[in-house]
């Protein structure tokens, strides 16, 4: 892969920085600023609502980021819900599914969820008396039996495409299939943050319901998130949120709301987020989804490699050993080192990792691990960066033990 830093301004601002913490946020190319700045500076208008010319190039605009998106992930736009981030859309699945379900609720997710994908099942249990199981994993990283974790009276099955700490690429085609067949009632709501940046997504040939991503985490604007879920589902859920524009008449004695995906698009949308998104989109689809991933799997390679090499049995290694079953994540420990130390010494060479739980404190517990040092491969990453990462980890450990 070609040498793609040039494409995003920041590293001419900083030209020694060594970003790797795209699993939290990922940098932003010339494209998407420019179109941002577009909209702010050429028709900065709200939309649906003006008949004038630059209401109707904002909304134009608008849709058109639906259009794109649902072509992205092999979706149409009528199931495209534009919210703030992927938290969002899995709170607005847990509040409009638990007011269809009677009775206790059980649910099963994964022990490898990022908390977004935990804690609002977690209260929605709770909230009902029902119960939350929980797939544990096994040594090697992956998922141990999930099926087993799901009955007859299971309601919702929530899981990770991609672990956020350990890399694991589920493999969730294969998952949902035989769930489906044994279970058709089932739904299937897919945490897809840590996929959509990195994996050619297809949502209808996933045969999950419903499915969550971040703008911010595929180059993105921050504060914009895709919920995909199937037109009939999302047709018998109730609104997540009320007010202006997602109404089709109001009256004091009664209120039609819009017909999805509008009616969960409640007030003025981050316009500029959504519009900026459709850039990224094509963007990484230019590059080629299989090329980036195949780009970020080797970085991964290498780096676990380096890693072993330069501290032996010092280092744990989170996730899969190996490198095809993981993506572009290495998440580790370096015995006698904190990993906030590590990360606070790294950012004095313009090193930039992810120190703590990363939203993933169960996994942590359940790995008896106390936080964890992370490093996430993106784009814009060479091999260069991995020799970096490691010199500057030799000079923190020697300062350090």
């Amino acid at each position: 892969m070609k040498n793609l830093k040039a494409d995003f301004p920041i590293f001419k601002r900083f030209p020694n920085l060594v970003y790797l913490d795209s699993t939290a946020t990922a940098l932003k190319p010339k494209p998407v600023i420019a179109k941002i700045n577009q909209y702010y500076r050429h028709y900065s208008a709200n939309i649906f609502r003006g008949i004038y010319d630059i209401s109707e190039k904002a909304t134009y605009e608008y849709e058109k980021s639906r259009k794109i998106i649902a072509k992205f992930i092999g979706g149409a736009p009528e199931e495209i819900v534009f919210t703030r981030n992927t938290t969002e859309s899995l709170n607005l699945l847990a509040a409009g599914l638990g007011q269809q379900f009677k009775g206790p609720v059980a649910i099963t997710t994964t022990i490898m969820e990022h908390h977004s994908n935990f804690l609002p099942w977690q209260r929605l249990v709770k909230k009902r008396h029902g119960r939350l199981s929980i797939i544990g994993i096994g040594q090697s990283g992956h998922l141990q039996k999930p099926l087993q974790f799901i009955n007859p009276d299971t309601k919702i099955l929530a899981i990770t495409y991609v672990s956020n700490v350990l890399g694991t690429v589920n493999d969730l085609p294969s998952i949902i299939k035989k769930a489906k067949k044994k279970y058709p009632k089932l739904i299937i709501i897919v945490d897809a943050a840590q996929a959509a940046p990195h994996l050619k997504l297809n949502v209808h040939r996933l045969g999950a319901d419903f499915v969550a991503f971040s703008g911010h985490k595929m180059l993105g604007p921050t504060g914009i998130g895709v919920l995909w879920g199937k037109k009939g589902l999302l047709e018998n859920l109730p609104p997540y949120q009320l007010g202006g524009e997602m109404v089709q008449s109001v009256s004091v004695a009664k209120t039609i709301f819009k017909p999805s995906p509008h009616r969960f698009e409640a007030g003025t949308p981050h316009i500029a987020g959504v519009i900026g998104l459709q850039k990224a989109a094509k963007y990484l689809q230019n590059i080629g989804l299989d090329k980036i991933h195949h780009h970020e799997q080797k970085l991964a390679k290498i780096a676990i490699h380096e890693l072993k090499k330069a501290f032996g049995n010092r280092v744990r290694i989170l996730g899969p050993k190996e490198s095809e079953k993981r993506a572009g994540v290495v998440a580790f420990n370096i015995a006698d080192t904190h990993p906030h130390d590590l990360a606070q010494i790294l950012n004095e060479q313009h090193i930039c990792v992810r120190a703590g739980y990363h939203c993933a404190q169960p996994l942590h517990q359940y790995l008896n691990a106390n936080a964890s040092l992370r490093a996430s491969f993106y784009i814009y990453n060479n091999e260069t960066d991995v020799v970096k990462l490691i010199a500057g980890l030799k000079r923190a450990v020697k300062i350090l033990t």
